[in-house]
This record gives C-alpha cells, sequence and structure tokens, in this order.
C-alpha cells in the first residue's frame, strides 16, 4: 500500500490511553493535513503529487511529558512537554543539515509506518522503544524535494530513554526541546526565500540554537494549529532563511538559489533577520 493511501491513519488506541493534552490531535488526524494544505494551497500539493517513483517513510513524532493537561498554556501542555528533534548531518546529499523528526524510509520486512518509525528513531538516537506508546498516524505528507510520502507516527514518551548522536555520519545533533519554549510567540516566525520562478515561505522556530523550518517546521505548526496549542504571535514577521541559516551557525543547505546582493526583498528580510524581525 502507498504511503498515499493513508490507511494508517486514525489513533491507534483508544482515547483513554492518550494524554489528554493530545486528544485533539489524535481525534481527528485529517485537521493536520488540512492546516498545511490551508496554509499552501492545492498547487504545492498538486505539484507534489507529479513527482515521479515517490518512496514510503516515516518519521517519529515523539511527545513526553506530564500525562494531565496544564490549565496554564492553551490546550494543555504540560510544562515539562518535550518533543525529540534531530539535525541531520551536513555531510547527507538530501536536507543535509536541517533540524528534523528522527524517521527514514520503509525497509524490508518492516510494520509500516510504526515500525519503520520506531526503528530509524532507535538507529538515529539510541531511543527504547519499549518506552514508547505509539498513539497514532497522521495521513501521510509528500515531500516534493526529496519524493518521499511521509507518514507522521505520533508517540508519547511514557518512559523516556537516554538519547544520543548514534552515527555521526547521519545525525550531528539530538535533542528534547521543551514544548511551551518551542511554540513560544518569541521564538516563532516565517522565512521566506526566492528561487527561480517561485517564493517559498513556510513556518520556522528558533529555540535552544535549532532552526527549525520545512517539512518539520510546517508540522509542527500545523500540529499545535489544531491542537489548540497555539499562543498569539506575529505571523508577518518574515525573516530571510539564508540570514536565519547564518545566524543559527548552522552548515544545513537551503536548497534554494541565493538571490544576489541587490535584490530590494533580500535586502529587506535580511534587515528583518539582523533584528530579530523587528
Amino acid at each position: 500500500m502507498s504511503a498515499r493511501d493513508d490507511g494508517h491513519a486514525g489513533p491507534l488506541v483508544p482515547a483513554d490511553r492518550i494524554p489528554p493534552w493530545l486528544h485533539t490531535l489524535t481525534a481527528d488526524v485529517t485537521a493536520v493535513r488540512r492546516s498545511v494544505e490551508n496554509r499552501g494551497g492545492d498547487r504545492s500539493r498538486w505539484a507534489s503529487m507529479l513527482v515521479p517513483g515517490k518512496r514510503s517513510a516515516a518519521v517519529l513524532v515523539l511527545f513526553s511529558g506530564s500525562w494531565d493537561a496544564a490549565d496554564d498554556h492553551p490546550g494543555g501542555v504540560p510544562a515539562d512537554a518535550e518533543v525529540l528533534l534531530t539535525e541531520r548531518a551536513s555531510t547527507l546529499r538530501q536536507h543535509s543539515g536541517q533540524v528534523a523528526f528522527p524517521g527514514g524510509v520503509e525497509d524490508p520486512g518492516d510494520d509500516f509506518p510504526v515500525g519503520t518509525a520506531l526503528r530509524e528513531a532507535a538507529e538515529e538516537t539510541g531511543l527504547d522503544p519499549s518506552g514508547v506508546h505509539v498513539v497514532a498516524c497522521l495521513p501521510s505528507f509528500p515531500v516534493g524535494v526529496s519524493g518521499f510520502d511521509v507518514v507522521p507516527v505520533i508517540g508519547y514518551w511514557h518512559r523516556p530513554s537516554s538519547v544520543r548522536v548514534v552515527d555521526e555520519g547521519e545525525t550531528a545533533r539530538v535533542d528534547r526541546v521543551n514544548l511551551r519554549e518551542l511554540l513560544a510567540p518569541e521564538n516563532r516566525f516565517q522565512v521566506r526565500r526566492k528561487a527561480v520562478g517561485t517564493v517559498y515561505k513556510g513556518p520556522a522556530f528558533f529555540v535552544d540554537g535549532l532552526l527549525v523550518w520545512g517539512f518539520t517546521g510546517g508540522l509542527i505548526a500545523a500540529i499545535s494549529e489544531v491542537s489548540g496549542w497555539d499562543r498569539p504571535w506575529d505571523p508577518d514577521d518574515v525573516r530571510s532563511l539564508e540570514k536565519m541559516i547564518e545566524l543559527a551557525g548552522s552548515r544545513q543547505e537551503s536548497g534554494f538559489d541565493v538571490l544576489g546582493p541587490e535584490d530590494p526583498e533580500s535586502v529587506e528580510l535580511n534587515k528583518r533577520a539582523e533584528t530579530g524581525g523587528a
């Protein structure tokens, strides 16, 4: 079955086995896709579907934290809630240096998508899969640049284990990022980059020296929106992607052609990045 068939999408366990602050997300997993499509429009979705030879992949969107919802944050996000993120090695051929959820391509014999997501996460971060309670699968998302159909697998880390960089050839950094900090308005903005014939603009986050954008940033933004976790932030704070990569001290590739220094839009976006979007 192609990931695009979405035969795996939906909650995998009863609601009483899912932390209350994840209930809205898992009750209607298609809401995340609608959020993404409403942000990017149908044109990007149809363009990505035209990529030939797409391969199935899965990522593990792994949350940890208190079981009970908190009453001092939208959507009940606990103060100790975290999400597991990795920074890809700068030597990789695709998406080098970018922040990502652990995951990868389906292997023969995998119980796809859950088995793929757990196997890849263990290989990349050293986590103990027995401490992960998988609660739902989201619909797949086509990633046109790399030609993958990616299924996000939602997990609750009920018994967190130590994590680390297992293979420096694949991963440069592994972090448990506090979810409230990640979603804080001062850490949210959009990045923009003009390429030949088109303009990329998408959600981004900057926390603990990690610049989160692209597929990962977009998925986090959509999950937060549909889960009711958003605090008011300024979507008109648009910054230069290349400048934010530079400020993050990252060796990642944006995947877009560089604008000339005379481009007035580039100059203005760079100024906004240098001043924190002011």
